[in-house]
């Protein structure tokens, strides 16, 4: 399985991989790793891929995945400026363990709820993430396809709680320690 991201950096999206270990599930907390200082958030959501693609047209894109749910991207600020300074990968910042919560899966067929919620904020729609990941690497069924909001990380300390509601039902909910 692939964790596909589209992060907003400088006013542009951006694509990284993330490990399967990234993935946070459930109510589990995330613990804020010892070598940062300044651990940030931003929003997202998930897609689950559904079927195997490369080079997908934007027309069939929204074939591609069956179903989508809420998301927390935590990045280590302080850490991805260290790396961007010294123009080496931030993979460290970004793709360390349980740096992903991922909130309840809807089925699409249910008014995709989760992409309806962040659309008009988010750095690219949906299909336009399949197209763009299919074109770099073939997806597969599994794979998870993520895709931030436009906005800069907010800081996060120990204690905080991140919680996403949808119709008036909690579907992401992670304490911070």
């Amino acid at each position: 399985m692939k964790i596909i991201g589209f992060v907003y950096n400088k006013g542009e999206a951006e694509m990284i991989l993330k490990g399967d270990s990234s993935l946070l599930n459930g109510r589990k907390p995330m613990f804020i790793p010892e070598w940062t200082h300044e651990l940030g958030v931003t929003e997202c959501v998930i897609l689950r891929v559904s079927r195997l693609g490369k080079e997908i047209g934007l027309k069939f894109a929204s074939r591609y995945y069956d179903a989508c749910a809420p998301g927390a991207d935590f990045i280590a600020i302080d850490k991805i400026r260290e790396l961007q300074a010294a123009g080496r990968p931030w993979t460290q910042a970004i793709g360390f363990d349980y740096s992903l919560a991922i909130g309840e899966m809807a089925d699409k067929n249910e008014g995709m709820t989760a992409a309806k919620l962040l659309h008009d904020e988010l750095i690219m729609t949906p299909e336009e993430a399949i197209v763009e990941a299919s074109r770099v690497m073939t997806i597969r069924q599994g794979d998870l396809i993520y895709i931030q909001k436009k906005a800069a990380p907010r800081r996060v300390e120990k204690e905080d709680i991140i919680r996403i509601e949808i119709d008036g039902k909690e579907k992401l909910y992670c304490k911070i320690k």
